[in-house]
């Protein structure tokens, strides 16, 4: 029981993160900006492949599209449903979507890609599903190109590269275009969006970057344990910095 507690809790506190980081100002210019590249007509399927809570689903579905959202995660789509009741919602895997060969004009993933653990077959996953002409979008985060403000570079440093080390596929998103020139898509765009923060909500993602640090053994606890009084006192005191370099893809199937 206190494992099942823990993981609920690990939950609520990410679900918690994702909503206050996708309401920022640059995270919505973000999303707008992919729905741009979607070029969807009204009516068209779309897809959100590991939708989450389900926010760009109902996006797209008020801007006339028919939006479907799959995750695999049932705690995230139960957190879907609560928010956006009248949403199509699926539990299914990115290698295996529940849509018929070119069924959908719009595939996008964002955040997702450097979990998986293999982004090539979600790939000819999404060019099954893709008619003709019918566009891809992904969006995702450099782990290993993460700047954080601190008086103790060195340390920041070693926590970022080791955080990274923890993601299967933490640089990614840098891979974006060739991955989607090698399988098959054309007219590729990529652009770099920054996103900023500096509201002390984003504290305990920072924290969580340290504790996964110590876990690797790359830092000492003292170390982490000093490295997030700095962080907590920025917070407190309004000097939080964290930048993320966001990776936007997009191509033609």
């Amino acid at each position: 029981m206190p494992e099942t507690h823990t993981a609920h809790t690990d939950t609520e506190t990410l679900i918690q993160t994702l909503h206050a980081a996708e309401a920022t100002p640059a995270a919505v210019t973000l999303r707008e900006r992919g729905y741009q590249l979607l070029r969807l007509h009204p009516g068209a399927t779309v897809v959100d492949v590991g939708c989450g809570t389900g926010r760009a689903v109902a996006e797209l579905a008020r801007r006339g599209a028919h939006a479907i959202g799959v995750d695999l995660d049932p705690t995230m789509l139960t957190a879907a449903r609560s928010r956006f009741p009248d949403l199509d919602l699926r539990v299914a895997d990115a290698i295996d979507l529940p849509l018929a060969d070119g069924q959908a004009h719009g595939y996008r993933a964002d955040k997702v890609y450097h979990v998986l653990p293999e982004p090539s077959l979600a790939l000819a996953e999404a060019r099954r599903v893709l008619a003709p002409g019918g566009r891809i979008v992904l969006v995702g985060q450099d782990w290993d190109a993460l700047v954080i403000d601190s008086d103790q570079p060195d340390l920041t440093r070693r926590i970022v590269h080791a955080r990274a080390d923890t993601v299967p596929h933490p640089r990614i998103a840098r891979a974006y275009r060739n991955l989607l020139l090698d399988n098959g898509f054309h007219d590729v765009e990529v652009e770099v969006h920054t996103a900023i923060f500096t509201d002390a909500t984003m504290q305990p993602l920072l924290a969580g970057h340290a504790a996964a640090a110590r876990q690797t053994g790359a830092i000492s606890v003292e170390e982490g344990e000093a490295w997030v009084r700095e962080q907590t006192r920025r917070a407190a005191s309004g000097r939080l910095m964290f930048a993320v370099p966001m990776f936007l893809a997009a191509a033609t199937r």
